[in-house]
């Protein structure tokens, strides 16, 4: 089953210049979780990139990251996914958080449903 979740709910719609930005999310669950998520920036090279996004419980576990080893100048938005992700008993819906490697993690945070889950 996979979800597709364009902006299901934003915790923080206010940003700043500098932040990045989560565009989409969509999750597939058979079994463990792969996450793809877009992610909008203004990289600026080695000095200012957007360079993580993560998977964490509502009360802040973290459940897997996903590192960007190298600026996106060029391709914007841009979408990785992390697969692997397991979802604790229990949870049916997680947030993703997004950080740069100037400014740290972005206000801005989704909460995304988990398919199969109620």
């Amino acid at each position: 089953m996979k979800i597709l979740i364009a902006g299901l709910l934003l915790l923080s719609s206010s940003s700043y210049a500098g932040e990045v930005s989560i565009l989409e999310v969509s999750v597939e669950c058979p079994g463990s979780c792969t996450f793809s998520v877009t992610l909008e920036h203004g990289d600026q090279g080695w000095n200012h990139y957007a360079n993580q996004w993560d998977v964490v419980t509502l009360d802040g576990k973290l459940l897997k990251s996903r590192v960007l080893h190298h600026p996106h100048d060029d391709e914007q938005p841009f979408t990785r996914s992390l697969s692997g992700v397991l979802i604790p008993e229990g949870v049916n819906k997680v947030k993703i958080r997004a950080r740069d490697s100037k400014h740290g993690y972005s206000r801005e945070e989704y909460i995304v449903d988990i398919p199969g889950r109620s």
